[in-house]
């Protein structure tokens, strides 16, 4: 087939704008792996890409390139680019109703979506409605309480305090990783932990979890009509701040072997299957406690495990996308060749020389961009091993490599 792939951060969402450096490595780590993927399956793949990225020739696996240079042109060039294509891919976040939207558009195009229907990304996007199914339907999940961001301070502390016991997890209603999340340890930060969230998050709801003890997961599932198959269990390297500090999404490790992995694997299979318009791709976001794993979120979208996935994998991972929607098979095998490391590193502006020989490095997925308007830059490094010593250490000798070559200039 021949098929659009649209990334949010990289391929132009954000153009003429100031872009994360941080999210920018995942957003297009992300976007070349899955154009990787369905290039060895034999497609042909258009992808967008912010002009300040396209000027400086990444590495990129696709038939074509279409530069944007305003944020506005990327819903243009979908349905303008449908005409002469198959199918349509979107890889963006939930906040603000972005993913559902742009998802939206290619369906009122006459092509294929390969994406969760947008009613079910709408339903899983709103952590107040996911909470409730989820309830409903048995899982466990941290306690909950809902609030506006206009509440008075006083009646937010009261509330809280007859429900919950600190420490808690504050975030958006409908964020996406780590945005203006804050783990709350005592009634005195509450304040801050709500300024924080006016600041970063143009949602007026916000949510006041329960904080689970626990290790860090995700799930990534094949989804189609009402069924899911997880295919991998991933561990997650996350940094949970105070309101004073900038929680934040570091990597992780695929695959996480961990004894609670089968009961992971159900709990999230039955999670994503309590929403039948999730199909493709899903990732569901867990924390293993001691006896059980809790459902903290439902992603209806690529999420940067696939980074990793896609190395570790026996299979094509992308393929299995589309046969799940097109077909409505759902790969069941979970089993991984080898372990993958992968995790963003912050570094300094390269020069456009350091730029072009790090973006080289097989094991670099995405490279430190040297953007105008930021003197920081953050490369997606992810290294393959037979163990998980042997890929760890193969990441710190690229990381190394990438500081030599920056250092250097060349």
């Amino acid at each position: 087939m021949k098929i659009i792939v649209y990334e949010h951060v990289s391929g132009g969402g954000y153009a003429a704008k100031q872009i994360s450096p941080s999210i920018l490595s995942e957003g297009f780590g992300m976007l070349r792996k899955i154009v990787s993927d369905f290039k060895l399956a034999g497609h042909e793949v258009t992808v967008l890409l912010d002009q300040r990225l396209s000027n400086l020739t990444p590495p990129l696996n696709a038939n074509c390139i279409v530069p944007v240079s305003n944020s506005e042109e990327p819903k243009k060039f979908l349905v303008s680019l449908a005409k002469n294509n198959d199918a349509i891919y979107v890889i963006a976040p939930e906040t603000g109703k972005t993913l559902q939207s742009l998802v939206e558009i290619v369906e009122q195009t006459d092509k294929i979506s390969l994406n969760c229907e947008s009613s079910a990304i709408q339903k899983v996007a709103d952590k107040t409605v996911l909470c409730e199914v989820l309830e409903k339907n048995c899982l466990a999940t941290p306690k909950t309480m809902v609030f506006d961001i206009n509440d008075n301070l006083s009646e937010i502390k009261c509330s809280i305090k007859s429900e919950l016991t600190y420490p808690l997890v504050f975030k958006p209603v409908d964020g996406t990783s780590c945005c203006a999340l804050s783990i709350v340890k005592q009634e005195s930060q509450v304040n801050d932990a709500i300024s924080k969230l006016k600041a970063e998050s143009a949602n007026q709801h916000f949510i006041v979890q329960e904080f689970i003890e626990g290790e860090a997961a995700s799930v990534s599932l094949l989804c189609e009509k009402g069924e899911a198959r997880a295919i991998s269990l991933n561990q997650q390297n996350v940094e949970i701040c105070t309101p004073d500090g900038i929680s934040s999404y570091k990597g992780g490790v695929i695959p996480f072997d961990h004894r609670l992995k089968q009961g992971a694997f159900r709990v999230s299979e039955k999670a994503a299957e309590c929403f039948p318009g999730l199909r493709g791709y899903v990732g569901v976001d867990l924390i293993l406690s001691r006896d059980k794993p809790f459902v903290v979120d439902v992603n209806p979208r690529l999420t940067t495990s696939f980074v990793g996935l896609s190395q570790t994998a026996k299979f094509n991972v992308a393929e299995e996308i589309v046969k799940a929607v097109l077909k409505g098979n759902l790969h069941a095998d979970s089993e991984n060749n080898g372990y993958v490391y992968f995790s963003k590193y912050e570094t300094c502006k390269p020069t456009n020389n350091a730029f072009q020989t790090i973006a080289q490095m097989k094991e670099v997925v995405s490279p430190p961009f040297p953007l105008s308007d930021s003197q920081k830059a953050c490369a997606l490094i992810s290294a393959h091993g037979d163990s998980l010593e042997n890929a760890k250490e193969k990441l710190e000798e690229a990381k190394k490599h990438v500081l030599s070559i920056i250092s250097r200039g060349n």
